[in-house]
Formats: C-alpha cells, structure tokens, sequence
C-alpha cells in the first residue's frame, strides 16, 4: 500500500533569506499551503520525506495527508520548483482538498499499445506526458490512460480522442484547446556511406 502522507511544521521566518537557511541549514524545503476557507499556511517540510513520497509518480496527482503542527489536512501538489542543476526541491505549493468541491490537478499520461505502431514500421512520439484534469477529490485519477495500439503511420491522437475516467474533464478542452497527444511517423532513417559521399562531392 502506498504511503502518502507528510509531516509539516509551521514557519514565521519568511522571505527567501529564511527559506534558503532552512535548505542549507536544516535540509528543509519551505512551501506554502493553500485554498479552502482557511488562510495560506508557511511551513516546512523535511527535504528527505518529500524526496522519498517524489519516488512515486501517484503523489504527483493523489490526495496526501499533511499534517502541519499535529493537525491533519488533506492536499494535492499544485506546484514545484526544482533546483535547475541538481534536480531536487527548492519550494512547493499545495492546495487544500475540500470534499465536494471541485479542483484542478496535472496528471500523468500513459501509453499503452505502443507495440502495434512499431510493428507496422512506425515510431510512436510522446507529445505530452501529463494533463490537467478538472474533477470531485474522489474522482481524481492517479494517470490518464492512452491507447495508441489503432494509429498507423502519420496519425495524431487529440485530447478530444481519449476518453476521460468517469467524472473527470480535461481542462484543455474545456478551453476549446484539442492538444496532440502522441503521433505515429515514419523512423528517420540516415543516409547511406555512398549518399553521404555523393551528397559532399556536390
């Protein structure tokens, strides 16, 4: 069973001073809670606990119990901002789950079928590897699941082609915004010693 919890400590000590002491000093990342009916919260969390719930890819759209000065929290990651060069994380953003309220959270994409495409002589190309969806907390999926096995060679598949899980809408098409998903394309293939030698001579 997955664990996704963390613990969390209120903060005063503001500003990107404070916040670049708690990283150096005591391996904290500073993030900041908001939304519901309650005012946003500063706190502090453990740079090893958040590395390690980060470990798996279902956090990144799955409800986690925050407890902040003992009293517990239902949340979602909205944001994160990774260190550019080490990869690790400076600061994040949550937003408070309400039951019964509606929320926006990104949400991983994957493919299945990629086998078929390849078969026929095609290479499957990724377009986007998550999606924000607009659902109910109970709604939220951990990934949005798309099939490409049925594409031949120069086919597209648009958001307006996936079916959304039950009680869930993408909010890109909302927006009147169909995206690429994945395509299908004929490999590159390089070209010969002797095409490369006629292709220098001229």
């Amino acid at each position: 069973m997955n664990d996704f919890t963390l613990n969390a400590e209120l903060r005063s000590d503001l500003g990107k001073g404070a916040s670049r002491r708690l990283r150096r000093l005591a391996s904290l990342v500073p993030a900041v809670v908001y939304g519901g009916d309650k005012a946003p919260e500063s706190i502090s969390l453990l740079a090893k606990e958040v590395a390690k719930l980060l470990e798996n890819e279902a956090s990144y759209s799955h409800i986690i119990e925050l407890t902040v000065a003992g009293k517990k929290q239902n949340v979602i990651i909205k944001a994160l901002q990774r260190h550019p060069a080490k990869g690790h994380v400076m600061h994040a953003d949550f937003i408070r789950v309400v039951a019964g309220q509606k929320l926006t959270a990104i949400v991983p994409v994957h493919f299945i079928g990629e086998e078929a495409p390849v078969k026929k002589g095609g290479e499957v190309s990724h377009v986007t590897s998550e999606l924000e969806v607009s659902c109910l907390p109970k709604d939220l999926p951990e990934f949005i699941e798309v099939d490409v096995s049925a594409l031949e060679i120069g086919s597209i598949v648009h958001l307006s082609d996936v079916k959304a899980p039950k009680g869930v809408e993408f909010v890109a098409l909302a927006h009147g915004n169909d995206l690429a998903i994945a395509n299908v394309h004929a490999p590159r293939i390089a070209p010969t010693e002797d095409e490369a030698e006629e292709g220098t001579a001229e």
